[in-house]
């Protein structure tokens, strides 16, 4: 288990560096998991996504109890188990509080606006949830609910988690969404935003098929 579980720990550890080298998750902010058969590997508690270490990744199981480790767990760590609870094909989640994104949060408006096709192909849209206290069971809980249809989710006055088949395809996804508002935000600034039509949109989903 141990040989397993460091192997995992240094996707996180990779991961954790991208995102924060990335600018999208500042100073202590924001936690990292991912699912395995002995429970739910998460970043530490007050951990800085760049300075980690295997010893800053500890085990909980799914009602957020430490399985092994010798930190405090994440304390977002029931929303995780929340999510990996309700959807069997997430095994991988990041919450952070990326600048650019959270400013959608801070203004409680949802993202969904069709701008780019990149968007377009990955998601639908990114809801907004309303603010509970960070950590809070009321906050996991109406994530959770959120997760049932999408598999990203603005926290109002917060931040934002994703959830995919592994690290690397939720750090993606990530970056979509930051590049969608760094987009959105320029088209601002020139004074138009111009949007795909349905047609448009219906020929981006189908590439999927």
């Amino acid at each position: 288990m141990e040989f397993v579980q460091t192997g995992v720990k240094n996707e996180i550890l990779y991961w954790g560096k991208r995102l924060y080298q990335k600018g999208m998750s500042p100073s202590t902010s924001g936690n990292i998991s991912i699912k395995t058969k002995e429970g739910i590997l998460i970043t530490a508690s007050g951990t800085c996504a760049n300075d980690l270490s295997e010893d800053d990744i500890v085990l909980i199981d799914y009602d957020g109890n430490l399985k092994d480790g010798n930190k405090k767990p994440s304390s977002e760590k029931i929303m995780h188990s929340e999510i990996y609870t309700l959807r069997n094909d997430i095994n991988a989640i990041i919450h952070c509080h990326c600048p650019l994104i959270t400013s959608f949060a801070v203004a409680g408006i949802p993202i969904k606006k069709a701008i780019i096709p990149d968007f377009v192909y990955e998601f639908d849209e990114i809801p907004l949830v309303p603010y509970f206290c960070p950590s809070s069971i009321e906050l996991a809980q109406s994530v959770g609910k959120r997760f049932e249809k999408y598999n990203a989710v603005l926290l109002k006055n917060h931040g934002i988690v994703i959830g995919d088949v592994n690290l690397q395809q939720a750090f993606y996804k990530l970056e979509i969404i930051r590049n969608y508002v760094e987009i959105y935000f320029g088209s601002q600034v020139l004074g138009k935003t111009c949007l795909l039509n349905r047609k448009q949109q219906n020929e981006i989903k189908n590439l999927k098929i």
